[in-house]
This record gives C-alpha cells, structure tokens and sequence, in this order.
C-alpha cells in the first residue's frame, strides 16, 4: 500500500493515523480509574493512583461502599451507547480525609470503568444550579441568530463563559478533513485563530472517529505524567479500550502540538451533525486548568443542542435548494418530451441547462457529436475530455469533481485540464448511456482563492532526527501562513449532484419511450411496453416529483413553523415525510421491475464461486455492526447465463437472507449446487432465517408479495418478483421451501449450455 511521504524529511505522515491512542494503558492525574467485573464488582484494573482500598482484586466494600451504591443503580440501567455516563458526586474516605469525587462510568467488553474526579462540591448540585440559566437563555438566542457564522460565536462565546478558558475555537471540517475556525471567543490572553485553516494531519483519522464517538476530552495539564493502569491486560488478556474514557491519557505527539501552541490546558466538544464530524469546540487555556465533570457535560449539553439547530439549518437551505432546482427541471423535462430528440430541448434551453446546477458553461457529447453551450473548453478539448471520461471513469451514472487537473493522478491523470482550468476547473457529468459512452458535462470556471493555514501545512509534520523516520513532531510555528489556491471551482453542492441525477433518470426515460415507439413489436416487447406504458413515463415523471416536492414542502414546514406546530402536528409533519419518501422508494422499484424484461440477455459461461464471492461482499456492506454471519459457499462450478442479470438475482436473495436472519445470534447462509435435472443447473440459497409458513408459498414471488410485517422487516415486495421474473427470461424456475422460525431455502433453475453451442 502506498502512504503518503513528506517530500522535505521522507517522514511517513500516516504514522499518526496508525497510533493505538485508544488502547494507550494510562490516564491523567487528575483523577483515578476502576474497572470492575460487572457481575460481582470486584476490581480488576486500577489506575496507580486509586486509593489502597481500591487494589485490584477487592471489591466496593469498606472506604468505597457509597460507590458501590453507584454503580449497582448505574448497572440496572440499560446499557449506554453515548459514552461515560455522569452518574453522581460521592463522598470516599473517613474523617479530615473524607473527599468528594464526581463519578463518571461507561460499559466494556464485559467490564465496568468508573471514573473519579475531585470536586469541592459533595452535593453536585450547586455547580449545575449554576449552569442551568446559562443553558436556558442559550436556547433562546439560539432564535435570533440569522447564519451558521452566527450560530458558531454564540455557541463559542457560551462554552468559553461556562469553563473560563482564554479561549474558545468554533472549527468545522470540510470535505478532505482539513479544518477551519468559523467562530472564536477569547480574553486575549492567546492569540487569534479565527479564519484560519489546519491541515487534516494536525488530526490523524484514527483521532477523528475517538472524536465522534466519544464527544468530550479534556487536559487540564499539558505537562502532567501518564498514571498507569495496572495490570496492564483485562482478564480477557486484551489492553483495556479507553475510547470512552475521560481521563484517557493522550499522544505525547498531541502534547506536544499543545505546547507548540503556547497553551497547557485544552478542552474539546465534538459536533456530531446527522451522526458524522462536522466539527469540534476547541478550548484552551495558557495555565493548567480543570472544569468540573457537571460543566464539561453542560457543554456536551449545549453543544448537542447547537447540532440540532444547526442541522435544521442546513436541511432548510438544501431543501430550498432542491425546490429551487426542482423547477428548473420540471421545466427542462417539458421541453425535452415536447422534441423529437431529448438533445434538441436541452439545445433550445441552454439558460435552464446551466442553471440546473449553476453551471457556467455544459455540452451534451456522443460518439457522433459535440453541442456546447455557455462558456467552455474548445470542442477539441471537450471531445477530449469525453474519451477521457469514457476510458476511466467506472460504471457510476455521476462524476463530480472542483478540480478536475487534481481529480486523477499517474496513468488515468487528464494532463489537458491545466490548459483550460480558467473554463473548466470543476467538472459534473453524467452518463446517459454507458455502452454508447453518452455524456452531459457541466463545467465550473477556476476560483483563486487565498486560503491563510495556521502554519505551513507542507510542512506539518518533521521527521526526528534522533528517533528515525518514524517519530514525527508537530510543527512549532503557528503563525499566519498563506497559500493561494488554483485550478479550482466552487464545489458542488449535494442538491445540485442530485439535480443532474434527477435529470439523468428523465432523459432515460425519454430516450426509452422514443426506442419502444420505434422498436420493432415481438411478443416480448409487446409484453413490456404495455408495463412501461403503466409504469417507465407515468413513474419516473409524474410521481417521483410530487413525491419530492411532498418530502421538500413537509421539511420546509417542519423546520420554519416547528415553533407554530404542536407535538401532534410535528408528528404529522414527520408522518407525511416518512410516507412520501416511502412511496418514492416504493416508485423507484416498481421501475425497475417495469424494466426488468427490457434488458437484453447476453449470456456468457462464467464462474459462479466468483460472482457469489462478489455479491457476498457487496451483501456484507449492510451488515450491522456486531453481528455475526457466517457464509458456507459450496463448489458451483459455471453457469451459462447474463452476468448482470444473474447478479441481481444473487444480490436479491442474499439481501433477504441478511435481512432476515437479523435476530440471529448467528447468521448462517448456505449457497450451493444440486445435480443437475432435465437439463438443468440447480442452485440453492439457504438461510436460518424467520422462515415462512408454507401455506403462503404461492404468494412469495408476487408483486407487492409480504410475508412478514413491513414493521419487523422493511422492504417493498418486489425482489422476489424480479427473481423470478431474471430466471424465467432465461427458460429456468424458481421456487422455496421454509418453516417458520427456522429458516428458508430459495433455488433457482438455469438451463445448461447445450454441447456445440
């Protein structure tokens, strides 16, 4: 595999992302850890600062049995996924040495950590009195604030007032992990960071995904020293995952990156918007300085709470967007189904064209011709760009790129691109026709750009010269560092990605409905154009809109009136959205069954041990995290059939197949081959599934078919449809057998490559 090196130092800069930073075996002295046996409490690990009572292999008896109280309330609970949980403060010790600590615990592999910091306060409840106004009056400015930008100072300005740091970074990632400070409070005792940007090496991808799943961290201490936990190994014999940790000792590298920046204490809330990074509030403070449990959790609070308006925000604006563009392509779909070609009505709109995804200039290229529109490269350089996209993009019905002389390096690079960067930086094309390499390509002009980096990101990271390559420093100088950026375009946005899409589907749909008037009328194309009389027109165009402009107008009135509308009429709002986007789903498959017995059969010998291993992956990507699915793939020899139409079968059955096995504690699925009948190759794919009742069986392959409640299992009922619908155009059979509760067995018949053929 090849890493990425430092041209300067030949440092490997993927070492960073390759530190076990959540297995590190330490914590910080600003409070101890116990990692408990969740059935009998006894202590198996201890951080080398617990007190003596709490010595690996005693329990939480004597000195420590108020915490024992603790954790048996804590444990009766279900099972927390959202990291360490504030239980309590607790009071441990006897006399003048009595302490108060706040208690902080998260569930592992089996195991209970409790953590315990120090606190002033034995009740716990002054610190969150205290806090309490401040989070409410948070939430109503939350009202008031107009854009992102504003919404990041007031979230900026309220952590730093609840933790007292110097100051407080508001700092979003974008796209390739590089960050950048949107919003910044300080007291001036530190310098400004706001505007700037930091390289995605400042933090490593192992650091990002500590960063989403556990939301706080804290150093109140740049300088202190790791407090090992002893043993060193859980009694599995595996280093304790600290990844939901508060006390989790960090990278001597990030301590390092702290001092460099001229702080020693540093507090960081995660902003999680749609459950993926967005960003951090980052804290420091130029002294040591530790906030309380209750007030890092306030500010979790209100962080959590940003994140949601700032979702609403931004859902709001795309679904503007998409109304926005929506109409642009109604209005493009009427003209191209008024021509007799679908290129003539893009031809004879050209401001729409553009505007679909505020383009400044497109083309619309075949093997035959090349028509431009607006401002763009020459026909030379676009007819270039089209045998480009031909020869290297895979079989995707969409690339986008903002930098099109960045989008490909070594062999598949487009050297062309430079040359015309001032047209054509950025690049959004879509393939209406992949076996007659077909293109509409839009193109977004280069924006120069100076972009001020906080420090010189070529320069990141340095080699050490006394440890070899492999120890890297952060870099010392954080000062203003600019770079000007060429050869790209704005980027494109998500709607307008989906615009070209939308607008993909239609001309496909046009295109077909123009080949079926035309097509010659066998049996079998009378047969499927009678369905796509039914379904390809009416579908792709006179639903799928309403249904998105349903999903659009609910979200909108969701988002705008939320303060206007009662609980009941947010659930309706929600209701609407769900079903619409439902019967959109359930439009989307009933085209592609309409097309199903369009597709021309081209029938090769192939492997189909090889095929299955292909699917089987395909299949294992929606495979919950945790479960466990175990795959007995027999010898299946050849099989002469289309290769894509075969592969949608595979991929129907074994979908179902994880599916419903999903309460499994172990998933078993069988695919195997019988020996062959009539003529026939046989095969089978076998679950341990929920089954069926066998007086159903009849009902299985219909359309629109279930079985099961759509509440236990989702899905529309026509997978099954186009199973049998693949095997029956290539002269086979299908059928099933199952019991309820127990399994399903689902083979199919295809008939043998006759001898000579």
């Amino acid at each position: 595999m090849n890493r990425p090196i430092d041209r300067a130092t030949g440092a490997d800069l993927t070492v960073c992302d390759r530190e076990p930073i959540h297995i590190v075996g330490s914590v910080q002295p600003h409070g101890f850890l116990l990692v408990l046996d969740a059935a009998s409490l006894t202590i198996v690990q201890a951080s080398a600062n617990a007190p003596v009572a709490a010595a690996p292999g005693t329990g939480l008896d004597g000195a420590l049995l108020e915490l024992a109280s603790v954790v048996r309330r804590h444990l009766a609970e279900p099972p927390d996924q959202d990291g360490a949980l504030y239980l309590r403060t607790v009071s441990l010790g006897a006399g003048a040495a009595r302490q108060a600590y706040e208690v902080a615990a998260h569930r592992v592999d089996g195991l209970v950590v409790v953590e315990l910091e120090e606190t002033d306060d034995a009740s716990g409840e002054s610190e969150l009195d205290a806090l309490t106004p401040r989070l409410r009056a948070f939430v109503q400015h939350l009202h008031a604030a107009r854009t992102v930008e504003d919404l990041c100072a007031l979230v900026a300005q309220d952590i730093r007032r609840i933790t007292g740091f110097d100051r407080a970074l508001v700092y979003r990632f974008d796209r390739d992990w590089h960050g950048t400070v949107l919003a910044e409070d300080g007291n001036g005792v530190l310098p400004s960071y706001l505007d700037l940007r930091f390289p995605a090496s400042d933090i490593p991808a192992q650091a990002r995904e500590l960063y989403r799943r556990n939301r706080l961290r804290i150093i109140p201490d740049a300088g202190y020293a790791p407090v090992p936990i002893r043993p060193m190994l859980t009694p599995s014999g595996q280093p304790l995952d600290l990844s939901q940790s508060v006390l989790r000792s960090v990278s001597p590298v990030h301590v390092e990156y702290m001092r460099n920046m001229g702080t020693m204490a540093s507090m960081s809330v995660s902003i999680l918007v749609d459950g993926a990074l967005w960003g951090l509030i980052s804290c420091h403070n130029r002294e040591p300085r530790r906030v309380p449990l209750q007030a890092r959790n306030a500010c979790d609070v209100l962080t959590q709470i940003f994140a949601l308006q700032l979702s609403a925000r931004e859902r709001g604006h795309r679904a503007e967007q998409r109304l926005a563009l929506g109409a642009v392509q109604s209005r493009l779909l009427g003209f191209m189904a008024e021509e007799d070609s679908f290129v003539d009505g893009l031809l004879k709109h050209p401001e729409d064209v553009l505007a679909l995804v505020n383009a400044e200039g497109a083309a619309v290229v075949t093997a035959e011709h090349c028509r431009l529109l607006g401002a763009t490269p020459s026909q030379r350089d676009v007819r270039l760009l089209y045998e480009w996209l031909s020869a290297n993009t895979d079989e995707s019905e969409v690339f986008v790129t903002e930098s099109l002389s960045e989008a490909f390096s070594g062999t598949d690079a487009f050297p062309q691109a430079e040359a015309f960067a001032t047209l054509a930086s950025g690049l959004l094309a879509i393939s209406v026709s992949k076996r007659y390499a077909s293109y509409i390509l839009w193109f977004r002009p280069e924006v120069v750009r100076t972009v001020k980096w906080g420090g010189n990101p070529v320069k990141a990271v340095q080699a050490d010269p006394a440890g070899g390559p492999d120890r890297l420093h952060p870099r010392k100088s954080f000062a203003i560092w600019a770079e000007t950026l060429k050869g790209r375009s704005l980027p494109w946005s998500a709607s307008e990605i989906e615009a070209a899409t939308d607008l993909r589907a239609s001309v496909l749909g046009i295109v077909l409905r123009r080949a079926e008037e035309l097509a010659a009328m066998s049996e079998e194309l009378q047969r499927s154009n009678r369905e796509l009389e039914a379904f390809s027109y009416s579908v792709s165009h006179d639903l799928r809109a309403p249904f998105r402009h349903i999903v659009g107008y609910a979200n909108l009135l969701k988002n705008r009136e939320s303060a206007n509308l009662s609980e009941k009429g947010r659930h309706y709002v929600d209701t609407i959205i769900e079903a619409a986007f439902s019967a959109g789903t359930l439009v989307d498959n009933l085209l592609s069954f309409s097309q199903m017995g369009r597709h021309a059969l081209n029938r090769i010998s192939g492997d189909m041990n090889t095929l299955v291993d292909e699917v089987r992956r395909k299949a294992l990507r929606d495979v919950e995290p945790g479960r466990v699915v175990r795959w007995e793939i027999g010898a299946l020899g050849r099989a002469y059939a289309d290769p894509f139409m075969l592969r949608l079968v595979l991929e129907n059955l074994f979908s179902n197949a994880v599916k419903y096995t999903r309460g499994r504690a172990e998933a078993v699925i069988e695919v195997g081959r019988l020996p062959p009948r009539d003529g026939e190759a046989v095969f089978y794919v076998r679950d341990n599934g929920a089954g069926f009742d066998m007086a159903y069986v009849d009902k299985l392959f219909g359309v629109f078919q279930r079985l099961h409640r759509v509440e236990d299992f989702e899905g529309t009922g026509i997978g099954l449809a186009n199973v049998r619908r693949i095997v029956e155009r290539h002269g086979g059979r299908t059928w099933a057998e199952g019991v309820l509760n127990q399994g399903a067995t689902f083979t199919f018949t295809l008939p043998l490559r006759a001898e000579g053929h």
